[in-house]
């Protein structure tokens, strides 16, 4: 079986277990748009080799877009969810357009001040509600069948466009477009002298993972009924890439992982309140971030390939003592 077929097949498993084992089909939703979202980072970022820090943009944008289709224009909710996707597409074409052209350092600051131009953009403009953000954002109805209010409707219908997509950037990655960028990130000058143009398949690339990014934040704002600021701030991007690398950059099951861990966290963190720790009393709740970025420095300095990584890493070493005829 393709490694695409069993990324599929074994998510299509785990996300019909996991609101049977009792977890909140609401918290469910929010992993999977998050997980989306580090996805669609992970397509470029861990397979091109070029560093964004301006995703939230897409997934921000993204989110205001559907907010806004199914509130004031009374768009269907698949079509508010179409347009997540347009708007990250096109917006990821704007930017990467002009980011493209660049590498390393450049590049990632690019995509950053061009990030916040649009977080900027959001803190004005008059349809994003500004500080109190979108909210009460309907879900509206699948097809106008399928009553989306029901908490278990809307999951089956994330769960599948989570799946579908996650599925299909995997896909790319196994035919030839794939190879191409996974080439350019290896030895881009080889790739050039092969006669590829490598600016054209790092801006589709880019491209694919803004709409991507677009169409998670539009499932965020639909599952939580809010789009806002935070979604388009900078932090967002610092959330996604940590993600990645604590799940494991580059790898197809990794970002997943790692935004399934960084949501949790935040949750029982923020529910945990104060804590008596002998004579002090620390309050977890407004120290999220800090207990999140110390768990994020001991992965990085415990395992360097993130969760996934390692134990991929764990695996071959293993397979080559065998067949070495070392023990393992």
């Amino acid at each position: 079986m393709r490694q695409s077929s069993v990324l599929l097949v074994g998510l299509a498993i785990a996300g019909v277990v996991a609101p049977l084992s009792g977890l909140y089909p609401l918290f469910l939703m929010k992993c999977l748009a998050f997980a989306l979202f580090a996805a669609a980072f992970n397509f470029f970022t861990g397979y091109v080799g070029l560093l964004s820090i301006g995703h939230a943009a897409f997934f921000g944008m993204g989110a205001y877009v559907t907010g806004h289709a199914a509130k004031i224009w009374g768009f269907p909710t698949e079509l508010a969810l179409a347009t997540s996707l347009g708007a990250g597409a096109v917006l990821g074409l704007v930017i990467g357009g002009m980011a493209i052209r660049r590498q390393g350092i450049y590049f990632a600051m690019i995509t950053l001040a061009m990030a916040q131009m649009i977080y900027f953009f959001c803190v004005q403009a008059p349809f994003t509600g500004a500080e109190d953000g979108l909210q009460r954002i309907p879900r509206g109805t699948l097809l106008g069948v399928f009553d989306l209010g029901n908490d278990m409707a809307l999951y089956g219908v994330v769960l599948v466009l989570a799946l579908a997509a996650v599925w299909a950037l995997q896909r790319i990655m196994e035919a030839p477009f794939g190879h191409v960028l996974l080439a350019i990130r290896d030895n881009e000058a080889r790739a050039i002298s092969l006669g590829y143009d490598v600016k054209s398949y790092k801006l589709a690339a880019f491209v694919l993972s803004a709409a991507v990014a677009g169409l998670a934040g539009g499932l965020k704002a639909l599952t939580l009924g809010l789009a806002s600021l935070p979604d388009v701030h900078w932090t967002q991007s610092g959330a996604v890439i940590l993600m990645c690398l604590l799940g494991g950059l580059g790898t197809p099951l990794g970002p997943i992982i790692g935004a399934i861990l960084v949501v949790t966290l935040e949750g029982k963190l923020a529910s945990m309140g104060a804590v008596q720790i002998g004579p002090l009393a620390i309050d977890f709740s407004t120290k999220v971030p800090i207990v999140i970025g110390l768990i994020f420095m001991c992965c990085v300095l415990l395992f360097r390939k993130g969760i996934v990584g390692e134990f991929i890493a764990a695996v071959e070493r293993q397979s080559a003592q065998r067949r070495n005829g070392r023990p393992a």
